[in-house]
């Protein structure tokens, strides 16, 4: 049972700056893709970034393009978030997510589709005020 655990959300002001980790645990020694999705007040769960295992391009949600970036630690299977010029639409509830297998999905189950993770963390609260 793979197990992830988020760190780094927060309270910042509009145009700050949070980096978001995520470590796994209980996982196999293969990369497998990683997700970081996000979920707002009354609002479904919807995907922010995703990077395959393999290392290929990473992929994100039109609204966080140019703002955000997700990468890969040399440590197996964490992941970070960097966020910058953050704002308060930004704020939102952010989970950690992570497929069973290297690639993070294609056509209608591609990389934002929730269903398609094996594995869930218990989320982090970042908060951006105007």
């Amino acid at each position: 049972q793979v197990q992830l655990v988020e760190s780094g959300g927060g309270s910042v002001q509009a145009g700050g700056s949070l980096r978001l980790s995520c470590a796994a645990s209980g996982s196999s020694s293969s990369r497998v893709c990683m997700a970081w999705f996000r979920q707002m007040p009354g609002k479904e769960r919807k995907g922010v970034a995703a990077i395959p295992g393999t290392g290929g391009t990473p992929y994100y949600d039109d609204s966080v393009k140019g703002r955000f970036r997700i990468s890969q630690a040399n440590v197996e299977n964490t992941v970070y978030l960097e966020m910058n010029s953050l704002k308060p639409e930004d704020t939102a509830m952010y989970y950690c997510a992570a497929r069973d297998q290297e690639y993070c999905g294609r056509g209608h189950l591609g990389w934002f589709r929730d269903a398609i993770y094996a594995s869930w963390g218990q989320g982090t609260q970042v908060t951006v005020s105007s």
